[in-house]
């Protein structure tokens, strides 16, 4: 009654159900989405930190160094200017020029260079106009004049004071320029430094607030979840041990209190269950007794019962074969055939009794298991068929035989039988070829029966062959494909093959698809330790 109680109970809630309260899913998920919002939260200000010192940098390192930088290299071609100009003027010789005129150019590229990175600043922009307005009007008083002049000494001499007090106008402007370009740098690397004071504060704030979350995360974990766990898993370590009147006890978030619940269900149904099993237990121990004294006194008739059967069996061809050679002269042909009749069918019997017992054996008596080499138990095989063989002129070949695991009575058995049906259907005219090929089976199934490593046999040959219609039927005991005055024989060899193979694990089949001739394939466990065994026997 109480296991019928809690099944009604487990059926009646909802897979998934934690009754009231939060659960593990609920408790998780807020958290995860409080987390989330302060990660963005605080990414943003990261991200807003991070563009706010880039922003700074590029001001200071693409913009007011580099000007600074372009301005210097035009007052140096400023300079250059005058110094030819000047050394032209005093020497007239062409060769002064040419600092000048290197110096236009690169005064030039320096105005546009200092252009383009004052661009927005009024300040720089201005400073920068008046720049280029001194240069020029230096240019117009002095530097053309005396340039173009077809007497440089005399011109030069002309415009000496004008000249020096245009250019060191020129100078003033130049100082006042560059004066105020590394004002701006000098603020940019101020605000840089800010920038990164704020941004090592704002990226170590992040850190402790993220650590702070991980470690309340934790905390919570702990708490909600693996406290409970450990409880319940210690409740439940003690019912594993055999304790089943323990009660688990529910606690943590109500997924968890409801699990623990379903557990004390399970385990009161197993209690209940497990009292049954151990009565039925019991009893199976009682029947499994019986059952073997059962089968033991059925062993003992059959070998009791076999001899029995038998002694009648030989007395009957014995005192019939004395009949016929006694009374030979005083019985006509057809009482010597019913007599023929009579000794063909006792030995029949007396075969077939034999057959039996060893068919019924297999598996129950002489097994003993061992690593056995394929190649030892093929040559005991031939050579017990040694006459056959040499009547027939068949010719036995194999492959690189490995060593198995098994009984090796029962393989020898096997092999006899496989053989000796491949050289008595053979093919009329021709010489009996039988083949014993081996592979190593790598993908054999891990849910099998007698799973692990395996090798794969096929026994083929030239003989008659067996339609694909009988594929299944010649494995079944006393079914025969012909008559026994074409083929002796009472059906029951591979009824037996299979009963070996099958005992040992494996599976035997019929190839359909080897012609011409019949190809039986079938599968052994490997040897537990490998033995390795090749050769060829012909």
């Amino acid at each position: 009654m109480e296991t019928d109680t809690v099944q009604q109970a487990s059926a009646t809630r909802a897979p998934g159900s934690a009754g009231g309260g939060w659960t593990t899913r609920g408790w998780l998920g807020a958290g995860s989405g409080a987390v989330l919002v302060l990660l963005l939260v605080l990414t943003a200000g990261g991200g807003w930190v991070l563009a706010h010192a880039t922003d700074v940098n590029k001001r200071l390192t693409d913009r007011w160094s580099p000007a600074l930088i372009a301005s210097v290299r035009m007052e140096s071609a400023l300079i250059n200017q005058e110094t030819g100009i000047r050394g032209y003027g005093m020497t007239g010789k062409r060769e002064f020029l040419e600092p000048y005129q290197d110096g236009v150019a690169q005064e030039r590229a320096a105005a546009r260079e200092l252009a383009r990175l004052t661009e927005g600043d009024e300040r720089a922009t201005a400073d920068l106009t008046r720049v280029r307005e001194d240069s020029e009007r230096w240019q117009t008083t002095t530097a053309r004049p005396v340039s173009e002049a077809a007497e440089p000494t005399a011109s030069a001499r002309q415009r000496t004071e004008s000249g020096k007090s245009a250019f060191d106008a020129l100078r003033a402007s130049l100082t006042e320029q560059q004066n105020h370009i590394e004002a701006e740098r000098d603020r940019a690397r101020d605000d840089l430094q800010a920038a990164r004071t704020l941004r090592n504060t704002a990226f170590t704030a992040i850190a402790c607030v993220v650590l702070a979350v991980i470690a309340l995360a934790f905390a919570g974990l702990r708490r909600g979840v693996q406290l409970p766990l450990d409880r319940l898993r210690t409740d439940v370590r003690q019912v594993a041990d055999g304790r089943f009147g323990h009660t688990i006890t529910s606690s943590g978030p109500a997924d968890l209190r409801a699990l623990a619940r379903d557990v004390d269900g399970m385990r009161r149904r197993l209690a209940g269950e497990l009292e049954f099993t151990d009565r039925a237990r019991a009893r199976l121990d009682e029947q499994a007794t019986e059952l073997r004294r059962s089968n033991e006194e059925l062993e003992q008739f059959a070998y009791v019962a076999s001899h029995d059967l038998q002694e009648p069996l030989r007395k009957v061809a014995s005192f019939c074969q004395l009949l016929e050679r006694r009374y030979a002269n005083q019985l006509d042909d057809r009482a010597k055939q019913y007599i023929s009749f009579a000794v063909d069918g006792a030995n029949r019997m007396q075969t077939l009794i034999g057959d039996l017992l060893d068919f019924s054996r297999v598996g129950r008596l002489h097994a003993e298991d061992t690593d056995v080499s394929i190649e030892a138990v093929l040559r005991r095989t031939t050579n017990s068929l040694g006459m056959v063989i040499e009547e027939s002129g068949a010719v036995i070949t194999h492959d690189p035989l490995p060593a198995v695991h098994g009984d090796p009575t029962q393989l020898g058995v096997l092999l006899q039988n496989l053989i000796s049906n491949a050289i008595k259907f053979r093919t009329p005219g021709e010489v009996p070829r039988i083949h014993l090929g081996a592979r190593e089976q790598e993908d054999f199934a891990d849910g099998a029966e007698g799973a692990g490593p395996r090798w794969e046999f096929a026994v083929s040959d030239n003989g008659i062959g067996i339609g694909p219609e009988y594929a299944e039927r010649i494995f079944v005991i006393f079914q025969r494909l012909h008559t026994r005055d074409t083929y002796p024989g009472n059906g029951i060899g591979l009824a037996l093959c299979k009963k070996i193979v099958e005992y040992h694990g494996g599976t035997i089949g019929l190839d359909t698809a080897h012609t011409p001739g019949t190809r039986f394939v079938f599968s052994l466990p490997s040897a537990r330790q490998e033995a390795s065994a090749t050769g060829a026997v012909s």
